[in-house]
């Protein structure tokens, strides 16, 4: 390109009888026009036919990709033409060092700009996905790993640039390291509660509106943050309580509970009859049949209590809902009262028997 900005300017002092100033600068403009030119075709083609098509597939991941990077590709047809005009110019021949280094580091920019906006575009896309299939993200987590993302894309275009610059790097990564673990060492409790985020936010033991339990205390996450994640206590309070500890601790989650094991007793007065203890375990059965989202495991005359006879029942209940869970024990404990009373079985309560023995001597 170099040799045909000489040769058009040498056409132009040859044929048009400009002088020498003026042809190349009548060069530069020309080759500056045709770039914007070929940048403006090229945008174009973007917006009308790529853009186009890319409407018509299922995701608009790829529209928004070729949105975000018309721009950028239009900017660096224009860092073409401004290089390849400039060096027909004789008089700046002293300078098409600096104009190359300046190019250089303008399309390492560039190219780093691009970067940056596609990554911005999957994270984004990425967080409408987990909203349509109803999967809670946090913002502030994904506009941090935004800004994460964008400080590493330019560290590493720095230090290219300073290799063009021929800086021994080296020293600049020596440097880099000494100066990051003197940064870590500083925040190591604010970043091993960030990166705890990260692992939270990755791996999904909980989400936004999940019921979980940790150790004690046990309530609804309302807001999972870089250093720290607040749960809404049954009792009112907000509990906040650090990533770290989150990651290193057991979680229960009940939001991912979807079928529960319930095990409860049934206590009957010694006096009740075999007949009507033989009875107790079809009765209890058919009525956990009859009900709904209730699958019977067993039922079964387990022991001799200390003041009742005991029975006990396993089921399983098909919600991970506390509330309706209890909605469904407590019909069944409706069913089990009005079918004992139809049969005269009566529910054992504690009560203590004292026996005196008369003492015959003293008789």
């Amino acid at each position: 390109m170099f040799g045909v900005t000489l040769t058009l300017s040498d056409l132009l002092q040859q044929y048009v009888g400009l002088n020498q100033l003026f042809s190349e600068i009548v060069a530069f403009a020309m080759i500056f026009s045709l770039a914007i030119i070929i940048a403006w075709i090229g945008h174009s083609i973007f917006k009308r036919y790529l853009c186009r098509w890319a409407s018509k597939t299922q995701t608009n991941l790829d529209d928004e990709i070729l949105r975000n990077i018309r721009a950028p590709i239009f900017l660096l047809a224009i860092l073409f033409g401004l290089y390849y005009g400039l060096a027909g110019i004789a008089s700046l021949q002293a300078y098409s060092g600096d104009f190359a280094t300046a190019f250089t580091v303008g399309q390492i920019l560039v190219v780093a700009f691009i970067i940056t906006r596609i990554t911005n575009v999957l994270i984004s896309w990425y967080a409408e996905e987990s909203v349509k299939h109803k999967r809670k993200v946090s913002n502030h987590i994904l506009f941090i790993l935004k800004k994460v993302i964008q400080v590493i894309v330019y560290v590493f275009a720095f230090l290219i640039i300073l290799g063009i610059f021929n800086v021994n790097l080296s020293g600049v990564v020596v440097g880099l390291g000494v100066g990051g673990i003197a940064i870590a060492l500083a925040l190591q409790n604010i970043l091993s509660d960030a990166l705890s985020a990260f692992s939270i936010y990755f791996d999904r033991p909980f989400e936004l509106g999940d019921f979980i339990v940790v150790g004690d205390y046990a309530g609804t996450v309302t807001k999972i943050g870089m250093k720290s994640t607040r749960v809404q206590l049954l009792q009112g309070e907000e509990l906040v309580i650090s990533n770290k500890e989150l990651t290193t601790t057991s979680v229960r989650n009940f939001k991912k509970l979807q079928k529960r094991r319930i095990v409860f007793a049934v206590k009957v007065t010694y006096e009740t009859p075999v007949e009507k203890l033989k009875k107790i375990p079809q009765i209890i059965s058919e009525i956990l049949k009859e009900t709904e989202m209730a699958d019977l495991d067993r039922v079964h005359f387990r022991q001799f209590g200390d003041f009742s006879l005991d029975f006990e029942v396993v089921y399983y209940i098909k919600t991970g809902d506390y509330n309706k869970y209890m909605d469904i024990q407590q019909q069944i404990n409706y069913r089990i009262f009005e079918e004992f009373e139809k049969e005269k079985i009566e529910m054992a309560y504690p009560t203590q028997k004292i026996f005196y023995v008369k003492d015959r001597d003293a008789a």
